[in-house]
């Protein structure tokens, strides 16, 4: 009874439009109906009621958002059709524990299309022969039945899957932004030696071929300063041999006048 009481008094002082997740585990239903759960909580994703003695679903709120559904260990024996239509959106499910005996029973869930993984675990139904190939050959939109695909591979952990998604997306991003380490450090460095290599030797090139140049113009003008120097001294002495010539010759006529 105060187990009861707790839980009333917990989903009073919560606004039920605002609730996503509700444990209601070991509380104890009355008459197939737990007080203070409706249709108000209009936004519920998973709910678990687990061993709170329900023999029925026949008083299970309208939960169009419950994609996740605990059930495990009361006295349900049928009346599975309930929940194709008051939460049609399940993709889990898990009845184990339960009174659950045939596939006729079973055979009710086939309304739940977004089904993937279903739990009968400890329900009696698991001692039928093929039990595993008659659940999979009747409801195939499941992939899981008891935690195991057909080929008995085991259903992966939705926690762990959003962490590994979470860090593959870390490493990607640091890869984009950063890019292989050292890569282009080195390329950089190669750009930079090339170009000061180029550039020293190339300035001794131009210094070695422009004093060159200069010793040899200044060889081409030593040369034409003597050879110019030269004729001008030829000519000096050709006139001075004219003159003396002619100095006698004009005394001579200088003489007979």
């Amino acid at each position: 009874m105060e187990m009861k009481k707790r839980i009333n008094l917990e989903l009073r002082n919560r606004a039920p439009e605002k609730v996503t997740e509700l444990v209601l585990d070991n509380c104890r239903s009355s008459n197939g109906e737990i007080e203070g759960l409706n249709d108000s909580f209009k936004e519920l994703e998973f709910l678990s009621m687990a061993n709170v003695e329900l023999t029925s679903l026949a008083k299970l709120p309208t939960l169009s958002k419950l994609r996740k559904l605990e059930l495990s260990d009361n006295i349900i024996s049928g009346g599975l059709e309930v929940l194709a239509e008051r939460c049609p959106n399940l993709t889990y499910l898990n009845l184990s524990g339960n009174k659950i005996k045939d596939l006729g029973t079973v055979e009710a869930l086939q309304n739940l299309k977004n089904l993937k993984s279903l739990d009968l675990f400890n329900c009696e139904i698991t001692n039928l022969e093929d039990y595993r190939d008659s659940i999979f050959e009747l409801l195939q939109q499941i992939t899981y039945l008891d935690g195991f695909d057909q080929e008995d591979n085991e259903a992966p952990d939705s926690e762990d899957d959003d962490d590994e998604e979470g860090d593959e997306d870390d490493d990607d991003e640091d890869e984009d932004e950063a890019g292989p380490p050292g890569e282009y450090e080195e390329e950089d460095d190669e750009d930079d030696g090339g170009s000061d290599l180029g550039e020293g030797e190339e300035e001794e090139e131009v210094g070695l071929s422009y004093l060159m140049k200069e010793e040899i113009q200044d060889e081409d003008d030593d040369d034409d300063y003597v050879e110019e120097g030269g004729d001008e001294e030829e000519e000096a002495e050709g006139i001075r041999g004219e003159k003396r010539k002619r100095d006698p010759e004009d005394e001579g006529e200088e003489d007979d006048d």
